[in-house]
């Protein structure tokens, strides 16, 4: 990135990124708008820039992923780091090889940055006791999946100029959802008013645990949920987290918590996000999807901001502007 000052801004306060839930608003204010910088180079004919030459990044992805791994591989080149592509099919992990003994040969062959993702909740965490690198989290079972949530959180301050006072409701299968749980801490400690909504099977018993920024507002109705609602993001239902049915049929839970286009004409203002992948005519209406204020590409596009931002901050250098 190029100075245009000689002021400073303070980096972030973390070395790695696990979780949203111990990250301070100027800590996120800091990877938003230096996402909206990066957001200017992707936007050039010469979409490069030499910032992390000389950075070596590994992809370690034990789960499939499109977005998320496509995105953060274009982040990473962009940004000009030279870039390992790791993934459990096809390498020792089949073989019966550790996470721990997998990473530390890789620490081996001399690299900086980790971004995982990984079935296991805590798998990030675990990785940085057994390596000296900065790792991200990429997505950790029904943990966390911090870049997610900070694309969201680009996407909506984009729309409003604003999250703080913004009502966002989280609409759908919240159990098993590590998209939900870092937009909850992320939306909370930047102000947003979160209310969570679905069947009562897909929330989670303890929610209390889930936050101690600040209170949701808990419904396990559509309507109340969309009343005065600014953003509305509709979740996946995972059904291979599941392993049971936990509500009748896909057709019962498109009828109840479905967002449909009457929902969009009743709420004149309101804005759709999902993280995708998109269940259409489950999660969301198909009508829905293609709708001008459905924000779902907008959020991929802001993804490669985002993770461009993460990279560079981790890395450790310093803003300036």
């Amino acid at each position: 990135m190029e100075p245009t000052t000689e002021q400073t801004i303070t980096g972030l306060d973390h070395r790695h990124l696990l979780g949203l839930s111990d990250f301070s608003a100027r800590e996120l204010n800091l990877i938003l708008e230096t996402a909206r910088r990066f957001r200017d180079v992707l936007d050039r004919p010469i979409r490069r820039v030499p910032t992390l030459r000389g950075i070596t990044v590994v992809n370690l992805f034990f789960e499939s992923s499109t977005r998320t791994r496509i995105s953060f591989e274009l982040a990473e080149k962009r940004l000009s780091a030279d870039t390992v592509n790791f993934s459990a099919s096809g390498s020792s992990v089949s073989k019966g090889e550790s996470l721990k003994d997998t990473a530390q040969n890789i620490e081996a062959m001399k690299i900086d940055m980790v971004v995982v993702r990984h079935q296991s909740p805590g798998a990030p965490h675990f990785l940085t006791q057994c390596v000296d690198a900065v790792i991200i989290n990429a997505g950790d079972g029904a943990h966390e999946h911090p870049t997610q949530a900070l694309l969201d959180m680009l996407t909506i301050s984009d729309q409003f100029g604003k999250i703080e006072g913004l009502n966002v409701s989280i609409i759908g299968d919240i159990l098993h959802s590590r998209v939900a749980r870092s937009n909850i801490h992320g939306l909370l400690t930047m102000g947003a008013n979160v209310t969570i909504c679905g069947p009562k099977p897909l929330l989670p018993v303890h929610l209390d645990k889930i936050t101690s920024n600040g209170q949701l507002r808990i419904t396990n109705r559509l309507d109340e949920a969309l009343e005065g609602c600014d953003v509305a993001m509709a979740l996946r239902i995972q059904m291979e987290r599941q392993g049971r049915n936990l509500f009748p049929s896909i057709r019962e839970y498109h009828d109840q918590f479905g967002i449909q286009m009457h929902h969009l004409d009743s709420h004149k203002d309101l804005i759709v996000m999902h993280p995708g992948p998109v269940n259409r005519g489950v999660e969301l209406a198909s009508e829905v999807v293609d709708h001008e204020r459905a924000l779902i590409l907008n959020q991929v596009t802001n993804g490669v901001a985002v993770r461009m931002s993460v990279l560079f901050l981790l890395s450790g250098q310093s803003v300036t502007e």
